[in-house]
């Protein structure tokens, strides 16, 4: 378990640092030596603590890319980003039921039976479709306040970060283990 927390806590990582964060070396400055503190907590906790941390990264970069991808008059900002704010409050919600999803695997990992390798799917599917519907949800309330270029706008950026930060933290996921399929052996053609 301590590996795979460790490759997703390196996937998260990866993407405030190399993708979102646009000071490069803060991230890896704030988490490379741990505070005396910290040292006594447990590695659950420093995860945590760590991963919490990243969070915080992330949506200021993802703020960032926003704003530098939107022209908006200051009239249009100071509408957006009041609106902008519950949007990423209720996104973070859906995010942190991926984040426990991730972290259920990586404690049942070696172990994940038949029955938690479909309830994680399920869950995961169902945490997707809810960001989908936030976006259908908030699509009237930011046409309230922008521009249809300006919406389609957010939304490519918006979409670009989502598949980013998917990518690259289930890309860092070891792959669920399996007697009777290996990932070599599976093709498509062979399930047709």
């Amino acid at each position: 378990m301590e590996m795979c927390m460790n490759r997703i806590l390196l996937a998260v990582a990866v993407i405030a640092g190399s993708h979102l964060c646009t000071s490069s070396g803060a991230l890896a400055q704030d988490l490379s030596v741990p505070p005396a503190n910290m040292v006594a907590r447990s590695a659950d906790d420093l995860a945590d603590q760590q991963m919490a941390l990243i969070r915080k990264r992330i949506e200021s970069a993802r703020k960032q890319l926003i704003a530098s991808n939107l022209t908006l008059t200051d009239e249009e900002a100071t509408r957006f980003w009041p609106v902008y704010d519950r949007y990423s409050k209720d996104l973070n919600q859906i995010t942190e039921i991926k984040i426990a999803l991730i972290k259920e695997y990586a404690d049942a990992y070696g172990s994940l039976t038949d029955e938690q390798a479909d309830s994680l799917v399920c869950r995961w599917l169902d945490a997707d479709i809810a960001g989908l519907e936030l976006h259908r949800k908030y699509l009237p309330i930011f046409r309230k306040v922008l521009r249809g270029k300006i919406i389609a706008a957010f939304f490519q950026v918006e979409q670009r970060i989502n598949m980013i930060i998917d990518l690259q933290l289930t890309s860092q996921l070891p792959p669920v283990q399996s007697e009777s399929v290996s990932p070599t052996s599976f093709t498509p053609e062979a399930e047709q």
